[in-house]
């Protein structure tokens, strides 16, 4: 896996999903603590995600993941939590389901090392960790994500590509992510490794909390130092930051606009790219990796392998073996909206082309 989690050269660029916990052992795999019960019967996983103003965690990978864990576990319960970005009501939060007796827990951390020890802690009880989108650091037991990497290679190259003949000396804002994720320097790394020697990074601002509003607050510093036309392009580490952007940028009347990046394919951010406003999103299927989460957490609480589940391996500051699920990178553009988003899901045609989008959509050919 390419990326600051400890690239594990993991050689897989799809991973199937569609492998049936039948399939798998009972023997104890890696990372499985010995004292976990096994059995076929009922149990509670904790869910426990990061922050309300990110729209996927609440409208995806919620609903998806308890969707799963019914179809393998239909005595299984799903203990949810939101840590409204927040590393301390997080911490507080899996010492209750610690103290409640979740048998896994499935983890997206606020941050990454900040929740050491509350993973650590988990272990101790004998409780697997699946962490869910960041790779915490501690005795995590599974992980399933993407390759931030490789999405930072594919924003770059798309940046590039929307740039067109300036892109010969093009100056680039980068509005990077929270510096506590992990994802964070993973992405920044994998799109300097394709804009080096092809772009002049112009600024560089890491976003708290993943933030719009403070990308915006970036990006109006950005206009303030370099000047309404001397940025040609926006390398946005997601889509909610790249709305922040694009909104300080028409707050400065900045015309044309320049490219912008995101990634997560949010229903705005596909709509953006129908108006030109946005250039590139980066699709990774929430159906995907929250079924493999659902998977690997019902297999550990079951006291079974994830044999047959996940065939990548990466590393944290504890393991350089921890079983993972990395699925599959799709890019975005306006000229793809219908065989990625539409034909693959999530979104049908009427959700992305309400009356306000109506001629873009017929100009993309998303209707007649």
């Amino acid at each position: 896996m390419k990326s600051s989690l400890g690239r594990a050269a993991v050689a897989v660029t799809a991973v199937s999903l569609a492998v049936g916990l039948a399939a798998c052992g009972t023997a104890r795999g890696p990372g499985i603590p010995t004292a976990v019960a096994k059995g076929s019967g009922g149990f509670t996983i904790g869910l426990l995600l990061p922050d309300t103003h990110t729209a996927r965690w609440a409208t995806a990978d919620k609903p998806l993941v308890e969707k799963k864990v019914r179809q393998l576990c239909p005595h299984c319960t799903v203990d949810y939590a939101n840590a409204s970005a927040d590393v301390a009501t997080q911490q507080q939060q899996i010492d209750s389901m610690i103290a409640n007796g979740v048998r896994v827990l499935i983890l997206d951390p606020v941050d990454y090392k900040a929740l050491r020890s509350s993973v650590t802690r988990a272990h101790d009880a004998h409780i697997p960790v699946v962490s869910y989108d960041r790779l915490a650091q501690g005795p995590v037991s599974a992980y399933s994500s993407y390759d931030s990497w490789q999405i930072g290679r594919v924003q770059a190259q798309g940046l590039l590509t929307a740039m067109g003949s300036k892109a010969h000396d093009p100056r680039v804002v980068m509005m990077n992510g929270d510096p506590t994720d992990p994802n964070t320097a993973a992405l920044k790394d994998g799109a300097l490794s394709v804009l080096k020697g092809r772009a002049k990074i112009a600024a560089t601002y890491y976003t708290g909390g993943w933030i719009p509003e403070n990308a915006f607050s970036n990006m109006s510093a950005a206009i303030a130092e370099l000047g309404a036309g001397r940025i040609d392009g926006v390398l946005s580490a997601n889509d909610g930051l790249a709305s922040g952007a694009l909104s300080a940028l028409k707050a400065a009347d900045v015309t044309p606009l320049p490219p912008i990046t995101g990634q997560d394919a949010d229903l705005g951010a596909i709509q953006r790219l129908l108006t030109g406003e946005q250039s590139l999103t980066v699709y990774k299927s929430f159906v995907s990796e929250a079924d493999a989460a659902a998977r690997m957490a019902v297999a550990l609480g079951r006291g079974r392998t994830l044999h047959g589940i996940a065939n990548a391996r990466v590393s944290n500051d504890t393991s350089k073996d921890i079983p993972a699920v990395l699925g599959t990178l799709v890019p975005v553009t306006v000229h793809t909206i219908r065989q990625t988003v539409v034909d693959r899901g999530p979104y049908t045609v009427s959700q992305i082309c309400t009356p306000q989008y109506g001629s873009a959509c017929q100009k993309a050919g998303l209707t007649g």
